[in-house]
């Protein structure tokens, strides 16, 4: 039935002050952080509901609870059918869902952020709106992968050229390393069975990455869609972000994963990825370093910056209080 993990639920209430057993909308400021949830629990074939603060999944196999609480994003694969309730559950709890079909990424999110502030998403469109600024957290992007090294005078072109170079290193050495035979990266979003089981696997373990990478971005309040290496797309941090682990993480976990000769390789690698997200703290790397990124200016952010706050926009004084009457 799934790759996921259980546990045990938090105490629940009725939904919405009905009769009807249902999760009481919990505080914010109680919810498990970001950086300290579990990465992703995977199913498919089953139908999620609703339980007091937790889902449970149903299969022919029986029943198990997840306590969404703790969840960073669940990944719904084919046959997979979720209940309203459940979908309401998991957005007061913060999480991510995203729903993954059988030939290719079909990535739907839905969640809310676990802070109220907006600090974090308006030095991000400040950033990505300032050419010069812009260019500085793309270049500290590329010296995260290359450490030891000065990026600062390379040019975009040079930088794109640096890191193609990088990835193909990266390819040929895991492919000696475990014996996989490797030609390109080839990838029919149509027609997934299609590839190599090492295509197949690196499809796997890219897509559990992003979701990770989607959810994390989304529970700072930040922007999925406002990237400084990636443009255009809805995704396009989640892109930028996922990019700086993808030589460490996900490379490495497909071709191990292939080189198991597993009889199927998509779950093999998804179990795979979830230890390796573990291993190797990559949640809470995540979020240390968005927050640097969107820092590259010297303006760090502070907790008291990104505390519960409303305030309303003035041309002269920037913010004033919210919550009073004005004209009086």
């Amino acid at each position: 039935m799934c790759d996921g993990q259980g546990g045990v639920p938090a105490a629940g209430g009725t939904f919405g002050g009905g009769t009807t057993p249902g999760a009481v909308p919990p505080v914010l400021a109680d919810l498990v952080r970001a950086d300290e949830r579990i990465s992703f629990a995977y199913f498919e074939h089953c139908v999620v509901n609703q339980a007091e603060n937790a889902i449970t999944i149903t299969d022919d196999e029986g029943t198990i609870r997840i306590p969404v609480a703790t969840l960073g994003t669940l990944m719904l694969g084919p046959g997979t059918t979720i209940s309203h309730k459940a979908m309401a559950t998991i957005g007061e709890n913060g999480a991510s869902v995203i729903w993954v079909g059988e030939r290719g990424v079909r990535m739907y999110a839905s969640g809310r952020p676990l802070t109220h502030s907006s600090r974090l998403l308006m030095r991000q469109a400040r950033l990505v709106s300032n050419t010069r600024m812009r260019l500085a957290v793309a270049r500290q992007m590329y010296q995260m992968r290359f450490p030891g090294e000065d990026v600062s005078s390379l040019t975009m072109q040079q930088l794109r050229g640096r890191e193609g170079a990088r990835i193909r290193r990266a390819y040929r050495h895991w492919s000696r390393e475990t014996g996989v035979e490797w030609g390109r990266r080839e990838f029919d979003p149509e027609d997934f069975d299609a590839g190599s089981e090492i295509n197949k696997a690196l499809s796997a373990a890219h897509v559990c990455l992003y979701g990770v990478t989607h959810a994390v971005i989304a529970a700072l309040g930040c922007s999925p869609g406002l990237g400084f290496v990636h443009t255009g797309h809805e995704r396009s941090f989640v892109y930028d972000i996922a990019d700086l682990y993808k030589a460490e993480l996900s490379i490495p976990v497909a071709f191990r994963t292939a080189a198991e000769g597993p009889d199927d390789v998509g779950s093999a690698t998804r179990k795979n990825m979830r230890d390796a997200l573990y291993d190797l703290s990559i949640m809470k790397r995540m979020v240390t370093d968005i927050t640097a990124l969107l820092s590259t200016d010297g303006d760090e952010a502070t907790e008291d910056e990104l505390a519960d706050s409303l305030m309303l926009w003035d041309e002269k004084d920037g913010e004033v209080a919210a919550g009073r009457q004005y004209g009086d």
